[in-house]
This record gives structure tokens, sequence and C-alpha cells, in this order.
């Protein structure tokens, strides 16, 4: 049997690896805490699982859905980026709904990327930006975002003949995995670029409500203009704690938002009703929850920078996102330093060099850690670096 060459070539999933090391260590009887995946902890809001409950019982929803989802979802989504951003999308032809973002990051790809076309992936990033790529025969050319630079790309730094290849470029903020946040004024400057050089804007924000210290996050299509080369991808799961029902959305270019839908309606059958139900709670429901989320999230996020400064680490506290980034001395690779920390103390955080070249040096840490273990693994991050 010989598999594809693109199998071939795939390397592992990041997380799928951490997940294996959590799993062999407590094969082995060690209490693991994990500050590894950025998967909520808090419960889905009660209304949004009551709205489940209560359209599981119909008929209608145990059928096929269609791949664009309810039409009451595409004007919920549009709603909400009204109410959010102060933007309006026409919910038929604007917007689309996902099996989670994640699905579409990595089907959009399908879209815009033939073989020998370029896409401009940050360093450090998502994984998937890159093997969405790779899955559509195209290459991936790492944009450099630093410390020094907040973690914005230079994009008048990429060199003109790669520039002539780009199809897409990807942009997300706030960021994964640093935590980092871009003003309009970068989008800004983004759009006219992506305008000059005919290359499709692709942003990812998901955290555009997981912020702190009365933070509000932008979306990319509050710059006039951006609707002509862009779209954005945004999610469920990290607003209302949805991470487990799989769904999100895109918006924006119509064109572009057309081209997503006719690959996924060849490809997958749309999000379950029941839980396109769920989503028009979330939207038109009580946001109480999404405060109330935010607070216990700074608590930790607070919590887990003053552990890690004292220990040693250098950390920007970050505005938004479910990460806290942290900057290891000289010398300390990011696997050797997550390997010897688990290995000693159980305790799991994620190595920067997993989302590319320039996360080398670096760990990063979920906040989605429930309070009684995070407690734990300060504890005993504490004691092993002193």
């Amino acid at each position: 049997m010989k598999l594809a060459r693109r199998v071939e070539a795939l390397p592992p999933y990041l997380f799928a690896e951490i997940s294996k090391k959590i799993a062999a260590k407590r094969a082995e009887g060690v209490d693991i805490v994990t500050f590894g995946i950025g998967d909520p902890d808090l419960p889905t809001p009660k209304n949004i699982l009551d709205a489940l409950h209560k359209a599981a019982d119909e008929p209608v929803n145990h059928r096929y859905p269609e791949s664009e989802g309810l039409p009451e979802l595409r004007k919920a989504i549009t709603d909400w980026y009204e109410r959010r951003f102060g933007v309006s999308f026409d919910p038929e032809k604007e917007a689309l709904p996902l099996i989670g973002s994640k699905e579409g990051i990595a089907h959009i790809a399908l879209c815009f990327i033939d073989p020998g076309d370029v896409a401009l992936v940050p360093d450090p990033g998502y994984p998937v930006y890159e093997i969405g790529t790779m899955f559509a025969g195209g290459e991936t050319y790492k944009v450099d975002c630093t410390r020094e630079s907040g973690w914005l790309p230079d994009l008048e730094a990429i060199p003109a003949d790669v520039v002539a290849k780009a199809r897409v470029l990807w942009l997300n903020y706030p960021n994964n995995p640093t935590g980092a946040v871009a003003e309009l004024d970068f989008f800004e400057r983004a759009v006219a670029w992506a305008k000059k050089n005919d290359v499709a804007i692709l942003h990812d924000n998901p955290y555009c409500d997981v912020a702190y210290d009365g933070y509000r996050p932008v979306s990319i299509f509050q710059v006039p203009g951006a609707r002509d080369v862009a779209v954005e991808f945004n999610s469920w799961s990290k607003i209302y704690n949805m991470t487990g029902w799989r769904i999100g959305m895109v918006v924006g270019n119509a064109t572009m938002v057309d081209a997503l839908m006719r690959v996924k309606s060849n490809i997958d059958s749309g999000i379950p009703q029941a839980i396109q139900r769920m989503a028009i709670e979330a939207v038109y429901g009580p946001q109480d929850s999404i405060q109330e989320h935010n607070a216990i999230y700074q608590r930790r996020r607070d919590r887990i920078v003053e552990v890690l400064r004292k220990v040693g680490l250098e950390v920007d506290t970050p505005k938004a996102s479910l990460y806290v980034w942290a900057k290891l001395p000289e010398g300390v690779t990011s696997a050797d330093y997550a390997a010897r920390l688990i290995d000693a103390t159980g305790v799991v955080v994620t190595p920067g060099r997993g989302y590319g070249t320039n996360g080398e040096g670096y760990i990063r840490l979920s906040v989605t850690t429930p309070d009684d273990r995070l407690e734990e693994g300060m504890r005993r991050l504490e004691a092993w670096a002193g």
C-alpha cells in the first residue's frame, strides 16, 4: 500500500502529539496539569443548551442539514457583526456557517491555491494555515513576526518575487499563540497592501470577545474597502464556550464566501440543525456570560503572568486571547523546556517551536485550566524552577 505524498509529508498535528505525551504520562500514573490546548473549561451557558435540548426533539432537525446553513443562522451571524462591530453583511451572500472555523480555515486554501501558488503565513502562527496550503498543493512563505514588532508582520519586507506568486495573506489578531493584538491602522495598511498586490486577506478572529482590562478587539471590516479583498473567520467556540459543538462562520467578500460554499457543498453536509439553533440562541440570548467568563480568564491570566515572571521568564501581559506567551532564558529550547517540565512536575505547556521558527525560545500557556488545577500547576512550576 502506498499513501499519497501529501500524507507522507504531513507533520503530526501539534496538539495530537501533546495529547499522546499526556496519555503516556497518565498511563504511568502521573497527575497531569495541562496548560496546553485553548479549550474553555467553563460550560456552555444554560440558555444555549436549552435551545439544543428543544431542537433535538424536533424531527425536522433529524435530517440532513444544508451546507449553507439555516437562513435564520446566516441572519444571526450578520446581526451579530452589526451589533459587535457596526458593520453590515448580506446574509445570503456574505456569510457562511462553518463546522468550526478550523474546517473553513483548512478548506479555503482549495479556493485560492493551485500548485506553485504561495500563501503568506505568519511565523509564529496557527499551524492549520500552512497545512491547508499543503493540501491544496501550494507553497508557504513564512512572514516574520517578532516580539520587537509587536508580533505584527512587515508586509513591505516580503520579497517582490514572493508577492508576485502570493494568492492569500493570513492574519490573526488577537493572536494565537502570542496574544498580540492589532489596531485599525495596521489593518488599513494591510488592506491597502492587499489591493495593490492583488492578494486576498484571510483574517482569523475567534478571540475578538476574549479580552481584558476593558480592551475591545477590532474586525478588519471596520476598515473601509476591506470587503473588496478580505474574509474573516470567527467562532462561537471561544465567545460562548462552544468548542465541543463545532460551529463557526466566515463573513466578507461575496465571491470568496461563495467559493468556500462551493467547496464545502461538495465535501460536507453542513452543521446539524439542532446545533445551528444553539448558535442562534447564543446570538440573540443573554450576553452576560461573556464578561463573566472574561473576568475568570483575566484572573487566571494575572496569576500565570505573576508566576512566570517570578521564575525568571519574560512575559508581556496579553490584552486578549486565551494565551500567555512567555520567553525562555537564552539558549533554552522550547521543546526541551516543555519536556523537562512535564517529566519533573507533570505540568504541560506548549512549545513555541510548534508555531514556527520565530516561536522558538517561547512557551504558550492557556488560561482554560480550572482554578484549582491552575493553582496546583503554578505551585509545581514555582517549586521546580526555584
